[in-house]
């Protein structure tokens, strides 16, 4: 017998990695899932250049030059007016709430200015929190809606440089206006630091005590459910804490990121997400059997997480199927909160609807954490 090499034992130490493998179905589902999941998002999902954007129009009068404006907005793509606000306070309380992108002000002398060629002038603010959703958006906007303009007015043959003249179109930069892009990065990353990280310890947290063999012990105790769970879940809530302190503190600090809002707000708010956040991870080790298959599982939840919530890709720029896939994960809800915030100053109206979601989150959280220790450890 050869003692340096045998196929027949490589046969059967292959043979023996492949059964471990086949019954490892979390390992197996990740090599195939995370290939998979990568592929549909960065081919279909992510989209760097937002098109129908949200948008609403603050106009007293609809005469032909307004609806000419309207009109040539909404045909370069970029723009989809959902309302009419009646004033500029009420369309400034929609984006402060985020629901739209743009507003879109023609003052109620257009149409006289334009008859008399007095230098007509419209007014686009621009949501400017994240500046790369804007910035195409913006950059359309001159010359397009001055050519609108002339052939609304049967000049189609002016060139492009003469038609720039006639109609003044003033942008601001809401929020950011200059584009500063840690404004957005920054506060978004709170919320991504705080899902990496807790959702991780939280998950090996259960998984540890199984394979270290005291999950006996700990069920020995005159404890129920609920107090295990709060015992393993609140520690972190004090890990939570310290990093919020330190990123807020670096964000203030080296980035001279603006904060504007209520810091109680914001306080409020991240003790909702961070409970969200320990009671998925404390999920999370309900279901796996190993402290490599939590942080696995942990993975499987953060990649989505980072594509889809808006941090690092437009979220209004993705279709509607991975828009509705971002609504389902709390770091979407929170990354609007902390960026309302920490940049518009937004107050409880403004971001209750979110901080709702979350909390929906901790609930939701709690009762399958809950379902599922009762069911696996019976």
């Amino acid at each position: 017998m050869n003692t340096l090499f045998s196929f027949a034992r490589l046969g059967a130490l292959l043979a023996k990695e492949f059964i471990q493998m086949r019954r490892d179905r979390i390992t197996f589902a990740m090599m195939l899932g995370v290939p998979l999941i990568q592929l549909v998002l960065f081919g279909y999902a992510i989209n760097s250049d937002p098109k129908t954007l949200p948008a609403a129009l603050v106009a007293t009068s609809q005469d032909q030059y307004t609806r000419a404006m309207v009109s040539a907005l909404e045909t370069t793509g970029y723009y989809r007016f959902v309302t009419v606000a009646a004033s500029a306070a009420e369309a400034e309380e929609l984006m402060a709430k985020g629901d739209v992108s743009f507003v879109v002000t023609i003052p109620s002398d257009f149409r006289r200015r334009v008859d008399r060629g007095d230098h007509p002038q419209i007014l686009i603010e621009a949501d400017a929190t994240d500046p790369s959703a804007a910035g195409n958006a913006i950059s359309t906007l001159g010359t397009v809606a001055s050519q609108a303009l002339l052939r609304e007015q049967g000049m189609d043959a002016v060139d492009a440089e003469n038609a720039s003249r006639r109609l003044e179109v003033v942008v601001h930069r809401r929020y950011n206006p200059e584009g500063i892009s840690q404004y957005n990065i920054v506060p978004g990353l709170l919320g991504v630091i705080l899902q990496m990280t807790l959702v991780m310890m939280t998950s090996i947290a259960l998984t540890r005590e199984t394979e270290r063999g005291t999950m006996e012990n700990l069920l020995a105790m005159p404890a129920s459910p609920v107090e295990i769970m709060l015992g393993k879940v609140l520690p972190y809530l004090c890990v939570g804490a310290v990093q919020v302190v330190v990123v807020l503190a670096a964000a203030k600090l080296l980035f001279s990121v603006p904060f504007i809002g209520s810091i109680w707000l914001l306080t409020g708010a991240i003790f909702v997400f961070v409970m969200a956040l320990v009671l998925l991870g404390y999920t999370i080790s309900t279901v796996a059997r190993t402290q490599m298959q939590a942080l696995q599982l942990t993975f499987f939840f953060f990649l989505p997480s980072i594509l889809l919530s808006g941090f690092m890709f437009p979220y209004r720029g993705m279709p509607q199927w991975a828009q509705t896939l971002g609504e389902i994960l709390p770091l979407t809800h929170f990354l609007r909160v902390t960026r309302a915030v920490m940049l518009k100053g937004a107050d409880w109206p403004a971001i209750s609807g979110e901080v709702a979601a979350l909390s929906v989150f901790v609930v939701v959280f709690a009762g399958m954490a809950l379902l599922r220790f009762r069911r696996t450890l019976d």
